[in-house]
């Protein structure tokens, strides 16, 4: 007969599985899994599916019917809520239900949370278990981009590239494409569906002309586009601003834009930001703060160096995530994936908390973790 320990360890696992299913549709809620159960049998499970729709908890207690769970245990990948939002509190359910056992797997940093589901539970007599070790990294990590936004007020930020095996995203001349495969690529497309936007500077977009949209079936939503312009240099025949009616555009500017540009991007439908600031990384960061502001949570940045870089001096960048292909450019003049400042001694670098290296076809996808919130 298996153990409690290692029933719970089941359990949870499955509910931080369920949770995934939500990816690219919950936010700015997290991605959360839950799974009844009565020792090792199932009872029911569910997991949050869309921003507005019942919670997992819910969904779980929905799918046991009519059965009895007072002596059920619900399995839960983060914190009940204990507050009225678009649903109201979960911990609500699971005490109308009678369910006398909660086990978590992680806590809500946001500041109506933090506790105080559990403390709610716990003031009701439900039983209260707190996972540790590795399913309870397994469901924070699940949620960086929730947490760090909880926490700080900006978004998370994932940097991507496509760069040689000497380390180069272009040539002298500005050729880049495509130094990635097709299915790198179209991996990277999934990631545009998962993010709340994505992010280029004004030299990819004028270079590039990209549109920033995922093209893929089945998108349940668009990520906003945004463009770091200093000057709002962004024409308005650009593919980004033609599209600023149907799909959000976002225009970062310095105060020392032209008036007259800002005024045409926003008579073409693009929302213009002015971050405020005397140096980039000051930019970087009014500008992260305000799209935190409007529920950004998360930022792809897509390009080029000189954003990726300004980034990486600002201390933004939680993640990197690099497809390697089999060519190598050489030249002094070839662009390298991010430029910036830098550091000056090997000690001051940014060191990768976690790195992970796997095959694409013919690329190497590497995933470096920086930060962990």
């Amino acid at each position: 007969m298996s153990s409690t320990a290692e029933i719970d360890h089941r359990h949870l696992a499955r509910a931080i599985e369920l949770a995934e299913r939500g990816r690219g549709r919950v936010s700015p809620n997290p991605l959360v899994g839950a799974v009844l159960a009565r020792d090792s049998e199932l009872l029911g499970e569910g997991y949050h599916s869309a921003f507005g729709a019942p919670h997992a908890e819910v969904e779980a207690i929905r799918d046991a019917g009519a059965t009895e769970l007072c002596d059920a245990t619900l399995y839960v990948s983060l914190e009940p809520c204990a507050h009225h939002g678009k649903t109201p509190p979960c911990t609500d359910a699971i005490v109308q239900a009678g369910i006398g056992r909660v086990v978590v797997a992680s806590d809500d940093p946001s500041e109506h949370a933090a506790g105080r589901g559990l403390g709610v539970l716990r003031d009701e007599g439900v039983e209260v278990v707190v996972a540790d070790g590795e399913l309870a990294a397994r469901a924070r990590l699940l949620n960086q981009a929730f947490r760090k936004h909880a926490r700080t007020g900006r978004p998370w930020v994932l940097c991507k590239a496509a760069m040689t095996l000497d380390g180069k995203v272009a040539t002298g001349a500005g050729h880049s494409k495509w130094i990635s495969s097709e299915s790198s690529r179209h991996l990277a497309h999934h990631w545009r569906a998962e993010f709340d936007a994505v992010a280029v500077g004004i030299g990819t977009a004028l270079a590039d002309d990209p549109r920033l949209t995922a093209r893929l079936d089945g998108v349940f939503r668009q990520p906003r586009r945004i463009v770091f312009d200093s000057c709002a240099r962004l024409p308005s025949s650009s593919q980004l601003v033609r599209e600023a009616q149907r799909l959000p555009l976002t225009v970062v500017v310095s105060r020392a834009a032209p008036r007259a540009a800002t005024d045409t991007l926003v008579a073409h439908g693009a929302d213009v930001l002015v971050a405020a600031g005397e140096n980039e990384t000051a930019r970087i960061r009014s500008a992260l703060t305000q799209l935190g502001e409007s529920g950004i949570g998360s930022i792809m940045l897509e390009g080029g160096p000189h954003l990726a870089g300004a980034f990486l001096d600002a201390g933004e960048i939680d993640e990197l995530r690099l497809f390697l292909a089999p060519i190598v450019l050489g030249g002094r003049t070839a662009r390298s994936a991010l430029e910036g400042e830098g550091v000056e001694t090997i000690a001051e670098a940014a060191r990768a908390l976690c790195v992970e290296v796997a095959r694409l076809g013919e690329d190497t996808l590497v995933r470096a973790r920086l930060k962990e919130w």
